[in-house]
C-alpha cells in the first residue's frame, strides 16, 4: 500500500520526488524519505508523519538527478524515523524502496546478523538492502536479482548505488510498479497518479520481473536472467483530474464528480435497437453465457459491497443465482470452482493483492474470471479473462464514492445484457435502458441537497458515538457502505443490518444517542421498512431517512428526511447511496477530521 517514486534523467531529482509523493500519500502517510545519489555520495532524509514532516527537514538545495522516494503505510515496525524507508545497507552504499511484505524476514535477518551485519530498524525491508550490499555480483540488477531469489513474498521496489549511478533497478512481485518512459529521462511509480505530468507513456511490470532503468531508456528481464520485451501504452488521464479544483477535500470533488462518471461508465454502452447493453470487453458470447449457471462476486471493502449490491441486480434481471463474498475470506478457504459458474472481481485501483490473488486461485482451478476495474492497465484487469472498465477516473480520497457508484453501474449493464440473453423483455430492457440514462441527472438533483444534508448530519450524527444503518434486499449493502463511510472517515463508530435482524439483537442498544439511518425505497417492502422504524421510535430512537418523496408516514415518524429521485426499484440502490456519502462527508468535517487521508487507512491495499 506504501507510495513508491524513483527518477533518472537530466533534471535535480528532488523536486520531481516530492512532487510525486504528494500525489501518493494517500497510499500511506505514517513517514517517508527520499534517497539521492549525486557526486557527493548517497544522501538519505527522511522522517515520521506525513510529508509536511519531511519537507522542514530537507535542505533547500537537494543536489542529484538519481534518487528514490516512499510514502509508507505502516506493516512491520510502527511509524518512526527509523523505520521510514529509504533503507539503507551499514556501509550506505545501497538504498531501497519497498512496498509489499517480505514474510521470510525474520530468517534472513538472523542469517544476515550472523554474518556480522547489524540493522538499524524493525522493518522487513532493510533486509533487502543488505542482501543486495552483500551480494557478490557486480552490476547493480544482478545484485538485486539474486538477492530477490532469496526472498518470499510481495515487493514492489526500486534500489539505488551511490557506486552505480547511472541507474535505478526496480522490481515486481504482488505489488504494482509502473515505468514512465521521457525524453532522455526515465520515471518510476506505484501509481500512474505520480507519472501524468511528466509523461503518458508508460510500461506496467509483471510479476518476477525486473527493470533497469537508465537516462536513455530501459531494459526488463526476469527473475530467471531471461529478456523480456515491453511495450509502453498511453494512458488517458491528465494532470488536472489529480486536482481539487476548488473543493476543500479530493472526497468532496469526487462525490460531486459522480454524474459525469456515471456518464462514462454508461456512454456507448446502451444498445437502443435491442434495448441492451453493448459489453465488448467480456470477451464471452450469447452463446457462452447462456451456459452460466451461477455467479460469484470478489472483492474487498467498498468493491465487496458493490459486488453485493451487484449480486441483487444481476439476480433479480437474470434470475441466474449471483452472490458475493470478501475475496480475502474466498482465496483461503479451498474453494470449489464450478465451469459453469462465471466469477467476477471488482476493485477500484486494480491492484488489490486480496482480490487478485482470489482471481488467479479462480483461474489455477480452471474458472473463467470477469474484472469490474477502474484503473486501466491494472494489474487484475490484465489478469482476468475479459471484463468491464469503469471510467469513474482517477480517485485520489482514501474513501471510495464514485468508483463505486460506477461499479454498480457496471453491474446493472451486465445483468441487462444477461437478462436480455435470457428472458428479459424488449419492454423491461427498454424501461432500464432509460432508467440507466436518466441516473446522472438525478445523482445531480440528490447533491443539490448538500446543503441540507450538511445541517442533519451535523444535528443528528457528528457528535453521536454510535449510530445504525439499515435497508432491506438490495438495499442492506448499501447500509453497510454508508456504515463503512461513516466509520472510516469520521470515526463514528457505525453499524448496518439487515432491517429485519434489528430484533434479533441489535434492538437492545437503540437508544435517544443513537441515531438510526433507515433506507426505506418505496418499493415491495415499504411497509416491512415502516415496521422496522416503529420499532425504533417505540425505543426513542432518532430516525434518518433515506427515501422517495411522497409518502407522508414516513415524514411523520422521521426525525430527519432525505428524499431521493424514484427510478426503477432494481437501481434503487444507486441514488439511495448518493445521500451517505454526503452525511459521512459532513459529519467528519464538522468534526475536524482529516477527511482525504484517514487515520490508518491507505487507499490501496496492496499487501495481505
Amino acid at each position: 500500500m506504501c507510495g513508491i517514486i524513483g527518477y533518472i534523467g537530466k533534471q535535480p531529482a528532488g523536486p520531481i520526488l516530492m512532487s510525486g509523493l504528494r500525489r501518493l500519500e494517500y497510499r500511506g502517510y505514517d513517514s517517508s524519505g527520499i534517497a539521492l545519489v549525486s557526486k557527493g555520495g548517497l544522501k538519505v532524509h527522511k522522517a515520521q508523519g506525513k510529508l509536511a514532516q519531511l519537507e522542514k527537514l530537507l535542505p533547500k538545495r537537494l543536489a542529484g538527478t538519481l534518487g528514490i522516494g516512499h510514502t509508507r503505510w505502516a506493516t512491520h515496525g510502527e511509524p518512526s524515523d527509523a523505520n521510514a524507508h529509504p533503507h539503507c545497507d551499514e556501509t550506505g552504499r545501497i538504498a531501497v524502496i519497498h512496498n509489499g511484505i517480505i514474510e521470510n524476514a525474520p530468517q534472513l535477518r538472523a542469517r544476515l546478523e550472523s554474518d556480522g551485519h547489524t540493522f538499524l530498524s524493525e522493518t522487513d525491508t532493510e533486509v533487502l538492502a543488505h542482501l543486495i550490499a552483500a551480494s557478490g555480483e557486480e552490476a547493480l540488477e544482478q545484485r538485486v536479482r539474486e538477492a530477490l531469489l532469496a526472498v518470499q513474498g510481495t515487493y514492489g521496489i526500486a534500489v539505488v548505488d551511490r557506486d552505480q549511478p547511472d541507474r535505478l533497478v526496480v522490481a515486481r512481485n504482488g505489488s504494482p510498479v509502473i515505468l514512465g518512459i521521457g525524453e532522455r529521462e526515465m520515471f518510476v511509480a506505484s501509481d500512474v497518479s505520480a507519472l501524468v505530468r511528466h509523461t503518458r507513456q508508460v510500461v506496467h511490470l509483471d510479476d518476477r520481473e525486473i527493470a533497469v532503468l537508465e537516462m536513455g531508456g530501459f531494459r526488463t528481464l526476469t527473475l530467471d536472467d531471461q529478456p523480456t520485451d515491453k511495450q509502453p501504452l498511453t494512458i488517458s488521464a491528465g494532470q488536472e483530474q489529480y486536482e481539487k479544483d476548488g473543493f476543500d477535500h479530493y472526497l468532496l470533488k469526487e462525490i460531486h464528480a459522480q454524474p459525469e462518471a456515471c456518464e462514462r461508465t454508461l456512454r456507448g454502452r446502451i444498445d437502443r435497437q435491442f434495448n441492451t447493453a453493448h459489453l465488448g470487453g467480456l470477451d464471452l458470447p450469447p452463446r457462452e453465457l447462456l451456459d452460466i449457471r451461477r455467479i460469484k462476486i470478489l472483492g474487498c471493502g467498498s468493491a465487496y459491497y458493490a459486488g453485493m449490491v451487484g449480486a441483487n441486480m444481476i439476480e433479480t434481471l437474470t434470475r441466474v443465482p449471483c452472490d458475493a463474498e470478501p475475496a480475502a475470506e474466498f482465496r483461503y478457504r479451498n474453494p470449489v470452482i464450478e465451469k459453469d459458474v462465471l466469477y467476477m472481481a471488482v476493485s477500484q485501483s486494480g491492484e488489490t493483492f486480496d482480490t487478485l490473488a482470489a482471481a488467479q486461485e479462480v483461474q489455477r482451478k480452471g474458472g473463467r474470471v470477469l474484472g469490474v476495474v477502474n484503473a486501466v492497465g491494472s494489474t487484475i484487469a490484465r489478469q482476468c479473462d475479459g471484463g468491464i472498465y469503469v471510467h469513474a477516473g482517477p480517485e485520489v480520497s482514501v474513501a471510495s464514492t464514485k468508483t463505486f457508484t460506477c461499479s454498480l453501474l457496471a453491474f446493472a449493464l451486465f445483468g441487462l445484457h444477461l437478462g436480455r440473453i435470457r428472458d428479459v423483455s424488449p419492454g423491461e430492457g427498454r424501461r432500464l435502458c432509460d432508467a440507466l440514462l436518466a441516473l446522472p441527472e438525478q445523482i445531480r438533483q440528490v447533491l443539490d441537497q448538500s446543503d441540507a444534508i450538511q445541517q442533519i448530519a451535523v444535528e443528528h450524527l457528528a457528535h453521536n458515538h454510535s449510530a445504525f444503518y439499515i435497508g432491506r434486499a438490495g438495499c442492506y449493502p448499501i447500509a453497510l457502505e454508508g456504515a463503512q463511510k461513516m466509520k472510516e472517515i469520521s470515526y463514528v463508530h457505525a453499524e448496518a443490518y439487515p432491517a429485519s435482524e434489528l430484533k434479533h439483537g441489535p434492538l437492545a442498544l437503540v437508544s435517544p444517542e443513537t441515531p438510526t439511518v433507515a433506507l426505506i425505497p418505496h418499493d415491495d417492502l415499504l411497509e416491512k421498512s415502516l415496521s422496522s422504524v416503529e420499532e425504533i421510535r417505540a425505543r426513542r430512537g432518532p430516525v434518518i431517512a433515506v427515501t422517495h418523496a411522497g409518502d407522508t408516514r414516513i415524514t411523520e415518524r422521521a426525525d430527519a428526511v432525505i428524499e431521493v429521485p424514484k427510478t426503477e426499484s432494481v437501481l434503487d440502490p444507486v441514488l439511495l447511496s448518493i445521500p451517505l456519502q454526503l452525511l459521512a462527508y459532513h459529519a467528519a468535517v464538522a468534526l475536524g477530521r482529516d477527511v482525504d487521508q484517514p487515520r490508518n487507512l491507505a487507499k490501496s491495499v496492496t499487501v495481505e
